[in-house]
């Protein structure tokens, strides 16, 4: 499988993950829920007040189980006005209220009070009287119980299904839509702005950006066509705000450093850094982390928040570098010949500048020589610099050969012989008091 396939289906079970963990209330507060009663739909109801539609079915069911404890003492229902408005209306069962019957109801039932109060009270009427006789039947109420709740159950599966399924695969093919509108965008950024910017730095943050707000858009649509209250959704975020906040600290500091370091610029893609002991090439910004690629061939990932909390050498902001070779000089060689010898060498050596000139500086008078850096100036890229400090290294040590002038010779040298074993036999001579001895015992 491709890998940015991989890549989209990942981010999609993602969101669609954490829309299913951390916002699962949103659904419930934006539509209606089915009433049941063993297994069998009575109605549906949505929220009414502080009380969602869940808990508003659930309440209603319990109310009824209640009922079915005592199935001989069921009443038929009554419809009877509240206090507090008369235009709702109350269902009650000996005196028990079952179910209030809104003019929102109404209105969503495309009714009016009084049509709706009777259509829900014939239903709660007949649904009551088929449950007592299964309470009433053979097996008692234990059957009927295990019965009611593994219908239930399935009935609740299948509504969910029929309503979870269908929004789950819109969402996904939203994403996958805003997926494909995201790369194109990228493309076209890309190929625009290689034509009217240069900066490759400024380039990877617009196009990264654009990227992004493409993501978070197809994001707030996949919401809307899962069934969330965008209202619903702020509440939901805003309440899990601070736990979020403490779980994803890590990546919310890696993108906000990400976004401060290609706004702020202490260095560009093409650039070679040091961050702690990681040295490298620039390769790629990302909001998570920094690429690079080290001088032997790996690639290495910093995250964001330590670059740039960290302290950064840019051995290639300047275009120039200054590099020093060291060496040391006998005491008995013309220092100040020698020196001329040093500095013409490294000047006339390819790579290094003519701007700043080269020059030789002694560092220390030693014991038995005297150590001598010379300086010169050069490109900043690495493969340059070292290449570069390798041939004025070179040039020095053949003219300071041509000029007749030795490099420090040490007074002790240690000499180790190739065959040791061989020398070691030849060398070993057995003493007299051994030899005497023996010649006693013959």
């Amino acid at each position: 499988m491709n890998l940015r396939l991989k890549r989209l289906l990942l981010r999609s079970l993602a969101t669609m993950l954490a829309i299913l963990l951390f916002l699962p209330t949103a659904v419930a507060q934006a539509e209606q829920v089915t009433v049941r009663l063993d297994g069998r739909a009575v109605f549906r109801v949505g929220a009414i007040g502080e009380l969602d539609a869940t808990a508003r079915a659930r309440q209603i069911e319990r109310r009824m189980n209640r009922l079915l404890e005592n199935p001989d003492a069921i009443a038929p229902p009554r419809i009877e006005s509240t206090n507090a408005s008369n235009t709702d209306r109350v269902i009650t069962i000996a005196g028990v209220p079952i179910v209030t019957v809104t003019e929102t109801d109404a209105q969503d039932n495309l009714t009016t009070v009084n049509v709706l109060a009777t259509q829900w009270s014939q239903a709660i009427d007949t649904t009551l009287e088929r449950a007592s006789e299964r309470r009433l039947s053979l097996g008692g109420r234990f059957i009927s119980e295990v019965q009611a709740s593994i219908e239930t159950a399935f009935g609740r599966s299948i509504e969910s299904a029929i309503v979870i399924i269908p929004r789950a695969l819109a969402a996904l093919l939203v994403m996958g839509l805003f997926w494909a509108i995201a790369t194109i965008v990228r493309w076209l950024m890309r190929v625009l702005f290689r034509r009217i910017v240069e900066d490759l730095t400024v380039e990877n943050l617009i196009k990264q950006v654009a990227y992004y707000a493409v993501w978070i858009l197809g994001f707030i649509v996949a919401l809307d066509a899962f069934g969330f209250d965008p209202q619903a959704v702020a509440t939901g975020l805003g309440l899990t705000s601070l736990a979020l906040g403490f779980a994803l600290k890590d990546i919310l500091s890696n993108f906000i450093s990400g976004l401060l370091i290609l706004v702020l610029r202490p260095f560009e893609l093409g650039d070679q850094i040091i961050v702690g002991e990681t040295e490298g090439n620039v390769e790629r910004i990302d909001l998570r982390a920094t690429q690079l690629r080290t001088y032997d061939g790996r690639v290495v990932l910093v995250p964001n928040a330590e670059v740039f909390t960290s302290r950064i050498v840019n051995n290639t902001a300047d275009p120039i570098r200054r590099g020093s070779v060291a060496l040391f000089i006998g005491y008995d060689s013309d220092l100040q010949k020698a020196i001329g010898v040093i500095q013409k060498a490294a000047q006339v050596t390819d790579g290094v500048l003519e701007e700043p000139a080269a020059s030789v500086r002694v560092q220390e008078l030693g014991q038995d020589d005297i150590a001598i850096e010379a300086r010169f100036w050069t490109d900043s890229r690495r493969s340059d610099f070292v290449a570069t400090t390798s041939q004025v290294s070179q040039a020095i040590v053949a003219a300071l050969k041509e000029a007749d002038i030795g490099l420090p010779d040490p007074d002790v040298r240690i000499l180790m012989p190739r065959h040791s074993e061989q020398w070691r036999s030849a060398l070993s001579v057995e003493s007299p008091s051994n030899h005497t001895q023996s010649n006693q015992e013959d």
